[in-house]
């Protein structure tokens, strides 16, 4: 079965959405989003684990065009995203547009028809001039193979797939990874559990949690009064900008971070010993600075303990770790983050000349021209494509930036009746040039660690350099001197 469409936005989630309502906008209706998942929410749907929540304020972390009066807290939970989320696709009538059960596996350029051809995992094909990817780089779980694990007797599971139906109550549970998740989950279920065994290999910096409940008076004065939450997102979007002053070649101001974080640590722990064991010693940026004012008291908890021994392996009712000392657990809980520089080595996506977009990447790094567009591969766009995610500010800044970029750039191929734009090789590799020399002088490069941010030869893929306001300059409108317009529309 083959359907044709102007444009194929895949996955529901900030981006998706963002992207369909940017079109609507722009009178392009001839589209339709591809959804895996039986409902809408990308990232925001499929993470539900205790203690779920933003690491930015939910103000900021929303859509401009789409203010929510009603956040309960600064830093929403993971439940209120969700809902928003399903309350934006209800509002644009988006529903309508999506294909739910529907996963692309692969996509191929047909240079004759200059058309991209979208296939998925039930046999369908859609064919469309344009493709969109809004699939984010938060979606696959990182799974670490632990020797011996095929043997483990218990329960297992990441925390982006958590098992509701597991009683943890009573029960004795390794968590491995102290990332972002992990920070947020180990406090909820450390009560719960009889013994909580956290296998950390690296601390994360962590700094206290500015939330607090929104008072009933704001939500009220946001509601009434236009422009007083638009006042109270600015302000919010500038204090946070401030931070990429110091992700950016200055390192001392991060030391001054470091500080706070420390405060932080022994606020939370009076052992000397653990403290020791979860103060990093790289600088602060380096890998993703977390926030949380009850993971510190979680791990002083009795019933708990901190191993950076490692693990050596697994056994049915067991993991031993490096030091030869062996835990029995019921049940292994994965807080190990996502693939990101990888994320799409899954897919078939083939290009100009049968070009192959996971190979090059995978053998050339991830090279896009402003993280959304690659040479190549005309028509093709990304939104939060490599070297666009943040540090300190929140991406759905930058995935408004882009939607506009894509539907400017759709308008442009109309004006001209061009089928096809394609950017220049020379405009991309400079991008590239730019983009990598600002990020060899930043903290995620000079910090010493090891990030996810990094790809399999040490170079930053993910983090955009810089202050988002520029990316916005940079994305405002499509220079058509960066494309190569070929074909005729019509």
């Amino acid at each position: 079965m083959t359907e044709r469409f102007k444009v194929v936005i895949v996955g529901t989630g900030f981006s998706g959405l963002g992207q369909a309502i940017q079109l609507e906008k722009a009178g392009i209706r001839d589209y339709v989003i591809l959804e895996k998942a039986t409902e809408v929410g990308g990232t925001w749907r499929d993470n539900s684990y205790p203690g779920c929540a933003c690491d930015v304020q939910s103000h900021m972390y929303s859509f401009s065009y789409e203010q929510n009066p009603d956040w309960s807290r600064s830093f929403s939970p993971q439940p209120e995203i969700f809902d928003y989320l399903k309350g934006v696709a209800d509002k644009y009538r988006l529903r309508e547009k999506i294909r739910f059960g529907v996963e692309l596996t692969g996509a191929h350029w047909d240079e004759r028809e200059r058309r991209w051809t979208a296939t998925t995992e039930d046999g369908r094909e859609f064919v469309a001039q344009f493709l969109v990817s809004g699939v984010g780089g938060l979606h696959i779980p990182q799974v670490p193979e632990l020797p011996g694990i095929a043997e483990f007797k218990g329960q297992t599971w990441h925390s982006a797939q958590w098992n509701h139906e597991y009683d943890l109550r009573g029960k004795k549970v390794a968590v491995v990874g102290t990332g972002a998740s992990a920070v947020q989950f180990v406090p909820k279920i450390a009560p719960e559990v009889a013994e909580l065994t956290l296998f950390q290999r690296t601390p994360p910096w962590i700094m206290p949690k500015p939330d607090h409940a929104m008072p009933s008076w704001a939500q009220t004065l946001f509601k009434r009064v236009p422009g007083t939450q638009r006042l109270y997102r600015n302000a919010l979007y500038w204090l946070l900008e401030a931070r990429a002053i110091g992700f950016n070649g200055h390192p001392a101001i991060m030391k001054a971070g470091e500080l706070i974080a420390k405060r932080n640590i022994a606020k939370g722990i009076k052992d000397s010993a653990l403290r020791k064991k979860v103060t990093p010693d790289y600088t602060m940026g380096c890998k993703r600075v977390l926030i949380s004012n009850d993971y510190y008291p979680a791990l002083a908890r009795p019933n708990v303990d901190v191993n950076t021994s490692g693990i050596k392996e697994v056994k049915a009712h067991s993991i031993v770790d490096s030091a030869g000392v062996e835990h029995e657990v019921d049940a292994i809980i994965y807080g190990t983050g996502f693939k990101v520089t990888d994320a799409l080595e899954y897919l078939d996506i083939t290009g100009v000349d049968g070009r192959d977009l996971a190979k090059e990447w995978a053998t050339e790094g991830m090279r896009t021209h402003k993280g959304i567009a690659v040479s190549g591969f005309p028509n093709l766009f990304f939104l939060l494509g490599p070297n666009t995610a943040l540090g300190h500010n929140s991406v759905v800044f930058m995935i408004e930036s882009q939607s506009r970029y894509v539907v400017d750039a759709i308008k442009l191929a109309g004006s001209r009746d061009a089928a096809a734009l394609d950017v220049r090789p020379g405009v991309q590799e400079k991008f590239q040039r730019d983009i990598q020399a600002k990020l060899v002088k930043g903290v995620w490069t000079q910090g010493g660690c090891k990030s996810w941010y990094l790809d399999a030869k040490g170079v930053n893929r993910t983090i955009w350099p810089g202050f988002t306001w520029r990316y916005w300059l940079e994305t405002r409108k499509v220079d058509p001197a960066d494309f190569e317009l070929s074909g005729r529309s019509s």
